[in-house]
């Protein structure tokens, strides 16, 4: 059906003068920054010119040239079967490198491989759909879970340029289809084999993170039991990260630096690096290695530590030609259990650098109050202390 345009004679008049080229730049430039920010990767993976809100400051932006990171490989396996010099090794390599800069490699984790490869397909199924499709799911201002086309809706500058799906995990009895239920609520029954697989990795991922924990006892002189025991009925996070290409990477990064406010985080990274560790004053990248998963020591952790094991500082890098893709499983314990190093980690030379606190409370400060960098405990530290003298 036709629609006529009827256009007025005293209007005739006022466009008998069509606006310069100039002037009609500056009106588009206008009507843009009114105008929502977007991150359509879809789009925005083609664009010579990225948006200003995606621009880092100059002391911010990747480095070229950057150094590889010598990890620590531990052999989970061995550590596991008892072997007295496979538990003595893995022991000391994992002390040395948590003091140092946090992280760590594992391998012989006893993960399965299709799982793995499975988990990286469905990434691409999803990350491949319209902007729409994947707002199915879009995360809420103050949550931790959805997906997020960057941080748009949430900072105003330094964007990431990345998407993420985060969905929480229980390892609380009854749980047993806690994300399946997720997806088939947001996003219909066809997702329930993509629920399943993420429900199955998530459970592999807890039940590793609970023996990488008993090896952190060790490693602290602590009973083996201990950190088992506090985060056997954890609450945790699992996130996807899709990294798209960037015509102008070097203006950009594809996670800021942070320390993960975590307790523990464990990766699996694609054949494409992107990964950089702040190590001795300057970045080091750590090589991709598809038998292995990427540990690091979060915020949680460093508390419950008492300072001895540092939260490993990081960000990503993007690239202008392939799409980086990774699976992040942030370790957590349940909502409301407190805080606070064993006693074995307390004396007076090393008193308690951190007070009391939950991880709901850490989630809350960095979901609504402060954006996670290298200096999120502190700072966190610092609030949870002013609270605590506002009720006296």
């Amino acid at each position: 059906m036709a629609v006529e345009c009827m256009i007025k004679p005293s209007s005739m008049q006022t466009m008998t003068q069509p606006p310069s080229p100039q002037t009609q730049q500056t009106q588009q430039h206008k009507e843009d920054d009114q105008k929502p920010l977007v991150f359509d990767a879809s789009v925005f993976r083609y664009q010579t010119e990225i948006p200003s809100q995606f621009i880092w400051a100059d002391h911010e932006k990747p480095c070229k040239n950057t150094l590889e990171l010598q990890v620590a490989l531990i052999d989970l396996g061995g550590f596991l079967s008892g072997d007295k010099e496979a538990v003595a090794k893995a022991s000391q390599l994992v002390g040395e490198a948590c003091q140092k800069h946090g992280f760590f490699l594992i391998v012989n984790h006893g993960v399965d491989n299709k799982l793995i490869a499975d988990a990286h397909c469905y990434m691409d199924d999803f990350f491949g759909m319209p902007l729409s499709e994947k707002q199915r799911t879009e995360r809420k201002a103050g949550e931790s879970c959805g997906y997020a086309s960057s941080f748009t809706g949430r900072f105003s500058s330094k964007l990431p340029w990345k998407e993420t799906l985060s969905f929480s995990y229980s390892a609380e009895k009854g749980s047993t289809n806690f994300i399946q239920d997720y997806f088939c609520d947001k996003m219909g029954e066809e997702f329930k084999e993509f629920g399943r697989v993420y429900q199955d990795y998530s459970k592999a991922m807890s039940t590793l993170s609970i023996g990488i924990m008993e090896l952190l006892g060790l490693s602290l002189g602590v009973d083996r039991a201990y950190f088992n025991e506090f985060f056997e009925d954890n609450d945790s996070i699992m996130r996807l990260n899709y990294y798209p290409p960037c015509q102008t990477p070097e203006q950009t990064l594809g996670t800021g630096p942070h320390c993960d406010p975590t307790s523990l985080t464990i990766l699996h990274q694609d054949e494409v690096g992107g990964l950089e560790v702040f190590v001795d004053d300057q970045w080091h990248s750590v090589t991709p290695n598809l038998n292995s998963f990427v540990v690091n020591i979060g915020d949680t952790f460093m508390a419950l530590s008492n300072g001895k094991y540092k939260s490993g500082l990081h960000r990503a890098v993007v690239n202008s030609e392939t799409p980086r893709k990774s699976l992040a499983f942030f370790l957590c314990p349940r909502d409301d259990k407190v805080v606070k190093p064993p006693s074995g980690l307390v004396d007076t030379s090393s008193p308690r650098k951190y007070p009391d606190f939950t991880w709901s409370m850490l989630l809350e400060f960095t979901m609504k109050h402060y954006r996670a960098d290298m200096k999120t405990l502190q700072a966190f530290s610092n609030w949870v202390q002013q609270k605590s003298n506002q009720k006296l």
